[in-house]
């Protein structure tokens, strides 16, 4: 947090993410004082996330060298990002405030498509120097509105958060290599592997696959399927089952 403002509200949602994990397993070996010591660390990023990174229906992505918001509805163009709203609400921001659910419906309203989530919208049509390489690829490919398999599965695991098992099912579909069949002369990619990006809504050759073998997608997803959607979830008590469908 820097000025009262957490620079990248990802980041932020990825502290909030990790301080309740230490403070889980500290408090698992009893030590107390480190675990209260963690979880006000938590609550002092919280209050900063919800001060100063909600923008109205979504969280911000991020803060520029100059303190101007990225990810906003004050921007003409990447006026909301997949990342602040998957890491925000799995942080647990908006959990108290109905504000996690309100930023994942405007994720299904302003970034789902029928082939995954867009990493921002509107993509940017423009080079901007402060703003550097998201801008300098064409919209609608890589990440200019393109659709990251990585980071889509950290909106399935906050739809599962919810209790929304259904749509995390869906989302999952939209991005599944074996569900592409249907569309492959589109996809043009292996139908047993993910591709690191999916071409946006914005491209020409929208729900083209790219990169294949290039991501980290297979490792989230299996987090997703097998503690999100099914429920099986370890805990330093043993296993909890919470399946949300």
């Amino acid at each position: 947090v820097k000025d009262g403002k957490a620079e990248s509200v990802m980041i932020a949602g990825l502290f909030m993410y990790a301080a309740r994990e230490m403070a889980e397993l500290y408090a698992h070996l009893g030590r107390s004082g480190d675990a209260a010591r963690l979880e006000a660390c938590r609550q002092t990023m919280l209050a900063s996330v919800e001060s100063q990174a909600w923008d109205g229906d979504w969280y911000i992505r991020a803060f520029d060298a100059q303190g101007r918001p990225i990810g906003s509805k004050s921007c003409a163009e990447g006026q909301i990002f997949i990342e602040s709203q998957g890491w925000a609400v799995l942080g647990g921001a908006g959990a108290e405030n109905g504000r996690a659910r309100r930023a994942m419906e405007s994720v299904h309203k302003r970034l789902y498509t029928k082939n995954g989530i867009v990493l921002q919208q509107p993509a940017y049509s423009t080079y901007h120097p402060e703003l550097g390489e998201i801008t300098s690829y064409p919209p609608g490919v890589k990440e200019n509105a393109g659709i990251f398999s990585h980071n889509n599965t950290w909106i399935h695991l906050a739809w599962c958060l919810l209790g929304e098992g259904d749509r995390a099912l869906e989302y999952y579909l939209s991005i599944c290599p074996s569900a592409k069949e249907d569309q492959i002369e589109t996809y043009r990619s292996e139908p047993y592997v993910y591709a690191q990006m999916i071409a946006g809504p914005d491209s020409p050759v929208f729900g083209e696959a790219k990169n294949s073998w290039l991501t980290g997608t297979a490792a989230w997803t299996f987090v997703v399927v097998a503690q999100g959607i099914l429920g099986i979830q370890p805990s330093y008590k043993g296993l909890r089952l919470n399946p949300c469908i």
